[in-house]
C-alpha cells in the first residue's frame, strides 16, 4: 500500500518575515549627495537657515544628552542633515575644529533679498554680492552665531 505524504505551507507571515524588504538605493526625497553638518548649537542653526533661508525642518531627533541628535531641513528642492557635535564619533563642529573647509553654494530666485535676509537673521556678509564673469551673481555668508552647550 502506498502512503501519500503531504507537504504543509509555510504560515504567510513566516514567509512574509523571510523575505527582506527591497529598499532603494537612495530613498526618495533625497539626492545622491546630501551634505551632513556637524554644528555646535544645530537647533539654533535649524532657526537661523528658517529665517535666512526659508528652510523647512523635515524632523528632529533629540540625542540622549539633551543635544540635537539628527536632524533634517530642506531648503529649496535639497536636504540637508545636521547635529551637534558628537565626540564619540570624532564628529566636530568648525568651532571645535577651528574653522571650516565646507562651503554651501545656495541657488535662489533673488540673491540679493537672500543675503539680506540672511544678514538680519545675525549671519556676517565676508564677501559683498558681485555679479561673476560666468553669469552668476555670488556673495557669501559666514554663519558662527551660534552658541555652545
Amino acid at each position: 500500500m502506498k502512503r501519500k505524504t503531504t507537504r504543509r505551507k509555510a504560515p504567510a507571515k513566516r514567509a512574509a518575515a523571510t523575505k527582506m524588504k527591497k529598499v532603494q538605493p537612495i530613498p526618495a526625497g533625497y539626492s545622491a549627495v546630501t551634505p551632513y553638518l556637524s554644528i555646535r548649537g544645530a537647533a539654533q542653526a535649524i532657526e537661523f537657515y528658517k529665517k535666512a533661508f526659508g528652510a523647512k525642518e523635515i524632523m528632529r531627533m533629540p540625542g540622549p544628552d539633551g543635544k540635537l541628535g539628527h536632524a533634517e531641513i530642506k531648503i529649496g528642492d535639497s536636504r540637508v542633515m545636521l547635529s551637534d557635535e558628537y565626540k564619540p564619533m570624532s564628529f566636530f563642529g568648525p568651532q571645535t575644529r577651528g574653522g571650516t573647509t565646507v562651503l554651501i553654494h545656495l541657488y535662489v530666485k533673488d540673491v540679493d533679498a537672500t543675503v539680506a535676509r540672511a544678514v538680519a537673521a545675525g549671519g556676517k556678509l565676508v564677501r559683498p554680492l558681485q555679479d561673476q564673469f560666468y553669469g552668476d551673481r555670488t556673495g557669501s555668508i559666514e554663519v558662527s552665531i551660534f552658541t555652545e552647550h
